[in-house]
């Protein structure tokens, strides 16, 4: 496996890690499972046969808006991905960088973004500049699509009861998302 040339002293994240441990929540309690280094990358995304959403999770104003409420409802869609990982940018500087260049290499870097990906390569992409400006619900719709073209695992990711409880819950910018139908 290639890896970054980073001393972990030059890696430290941007962000104080209480500051952000709400939007990392929001999308684990989904089923996103983070990916923190290089080796974790390499181990979620070299498995054949799966269909992975990766959603690069930032701190900016579209990101708590639209982006990570829209890939939480687009995931109790009927049909979703095998695997929800993802990557918050300005922490896991490593692993980020190692995912953009082995798996984004033909996209320009984007964060937030989402990408859906079947046995490693990318099948569609949602960039910052398809994010912004829209709406949670446009987001959500946008993955629904290609959730309903490329993937066959049963969703949704958490039963509607706990997606309530979720959305009502303590987490960051996303609580008290009005309800949304797919």
């Amino acid at each position: 496996m290639e890896t970054s040339n980073f001393s972990p002293s030059s890696q430290q994240p941007n962000y104080d890690p209480l500051a952000v441990k709400p939007m990392r929540d929001e999308l684990v309690a989904v089923g996103f499972k983070e990916m923190l280094t290089p080796e974790d990358v390499n181990k979620a995304l070299s498995q054949e046969s799966k269909t992975v959403l990766v959603v690069i999770n930032s701190v900016c104003g579209c990101s708590a808006g639209t982006a990570r409420p829209g890939a939480m409802r687009a995931v109790q869609h009927e049909v979703i991905p095998d695997e929800l990982l993802t990557i918050f940018a300005g922490m896991e500087k490593d692993a980020l960088a190692y995912y953009r260049r082995k798996y984004l290499a033909n996209y320009f870097p984007s964060s937030p973004s989402m990408a859906l990906l079947k046995n490693g390569e990318v099948v569609g992409i949602l960039h910052r500049s398809d994010i912004e400006g829209h709406t949670a619900e446009d987001v959500a719709k946008e993955l629904i699509q290609l959730f309903d073209r490329t993937c066959t695992q049963k969703g949704p990711s958490v039963s509607p009861e706990e997606f309530e409880k979720i959305v009502a819950g303590d987490y960051g910018c996303s609580t008290n998302l009005p309800k949304f139908q797919s």
